[in-house]
């Protein structure tokens, strides 16, 4: 996250200069490589370095949030962007199952995995070489992208003299698509982003959610399989994983098939408050699901786990959707950057806060106020309805459309 704080800005200053498509392969190649070299670090501070330098060098997130408005028409954005933040909170969900289910490899499947083998000897290298092996394909499916930044700032010129725009052909009318994104180029050039209030309120209030995002990530697993006695779940690892994996499922399907309608409906910002808003009874009822046991409790867990993490991308995909709105597409990149370097800053905290938390209600088991984890989820809801307080009016500004 601090290395991803400190590039963010850059990778999407150079995505508006040069284009996404370049950004997007260096992205996926730092994947490729840094990330097995993580699954073979030999030391603490190999694991650190290699972790640093993939922050340093991926961006794909914000730029992907770019093109992903830029590559359909308008009447698709909604559907576009809730691929981006599906396909994102997927990764969140099903990335923690796959190191779960394939770590230390020798000790689980004895039988594939021997000691001796690379796998023995680096425990975690199997679930960094199947990520890795994963990214060596999308890095081959990138090269068909299509750029989406277009550059023919001459080529315009040239044309708007010679032909009339009014009686213009389908390919003359991608050319006055083209006058009106060189226009906006150089108006943009002249715009500072960190005076644009529109934009920044929302950079601030998704910095605020990806906070509690963060922290619920980090503690919904270490309550999972802390002991029913402290208000936990009792799970093994591999009920986590199950449990995960349902997750992302459910919210491939509530993102792909729901989500667009019922943007198109109620916008992005009715979508966001109303995200906001259900997660917070959702989240304060989770002590009392702890108190359930059997078939009931895994049904019940996993109902809430689905509906929570479909409300958090719902939340985060109305956030892009203004976020992109807020900027001309010549500075949608440098935008994105923005709010990925901030977020990261903001994530950068969040998993030792949410754990610091954690291991300090299991020690008030007792205490007369919000005993146990009633504290944790209590502090979950204190920011998440900080954030739904600051999507009103007057600190959101929506953008003009």
């Amino acid at each position: 996250m601090i290395g991803r704080a400190l590039t963010s800005f850059f990778w999407g200053w150079l995505a508006d200069r040069y284009g996404r498509k370049p950004i997007i392969l260096i992205g996926t190649s730092s994947v490729v490589v840094l990330n097995a070299l993580f699954g073979l670090s030999t030391s603490f501070w190999m694991a650190l370095s290699t972790r640093f330098l993939l922050g340093c060098f991926n961006s794909v997130l914000g730029i992907i949030r770019a093109y992903a408005s830029e590559v359909c028409r308008e009447e698709y954005r909604s559907v576009a962007l809730s691929v981006a933040s599906t396909s994102r909170g997927i990764g969140m969900i099903i990335g923690p199952a796959i190191g779960g289910f394939l770590a230390q490899p020798a000790e689980n499947f004895p039988n594939l995995f021997s000691e001796s083998s690379i796998f023995g000897r680096f425990p975690y290298f199997l679930p960094c070489l199947v990520i890795s092996v994963y990214a060596v394909g999308v890095l081959v499916a990138c090269w068909w992208l299509p750029e989406t930044l277009h550059m023919h700032d001459k080529k315009v010129n040239k044309r708007c003299d010679s032909c009339d725009v009014l009686e213009a052909s389908a390919e003359e009318s991608d050319e006055k698509d083209y006058v009106i994104e060189v226009e906006e180029r150089k108006i943009s050039q002249k715009a500072n982003l960190l005076r644009n209030w529109p934009l920044m309120s929302v950079i601030i209030v998704y910095c605020v959610f990806s906070l509690q995002e963060i922290a619920y990530a980090e503690i919904f697993s270490l309550w999972a399989v802390s002991d029913k006695k402290y208000g936990g779940l009792s799970f093994s690892s591999q009920d986590v994983g199950e449990v995960l994996a349902i997750s992302g499922f459910g919210l491939l399907l509530f993102q792909l098939l729901l989500y667009p309608p019922i943007e198109k409906v109620l916008g992005p910002i009715t979508v966001t408050r109303l995200s906001a808003a259900v997660s917070i009874p959702l989240l304060a009822s989770y002590p009392y699901i702890a108190m359930l046991s059997g078939i009931t409790l895994h049904l019940v867990i996993n109902i809430a786990s689905v509906l929570r993490n479909t409300l958090s991308v719902a939340l985060v995909t109305g956030l892009f959707i203004l976020q992109n709105n807020a900027v001309p597409q010549s500075q949608r990149a440098a935008a994105n950057g923005i709010s990925m370097t901030a977020m990261s800053v903001f994530k950068a905290f969040g998993p030792a806060g949410g754990g610091a938390l954690f291991s300090w209600a299991q020690k008030r088991q007792v205490a007369a106020f919000l005993p146990g984890d009633q504290l944790v989820f209590f502090v979950l809801n204190l920011v998440q309805f900080i954030g739904l307080l600051l999507t009103f009016k007057p600190f959101l500004a929506q953008p003009h459309e």
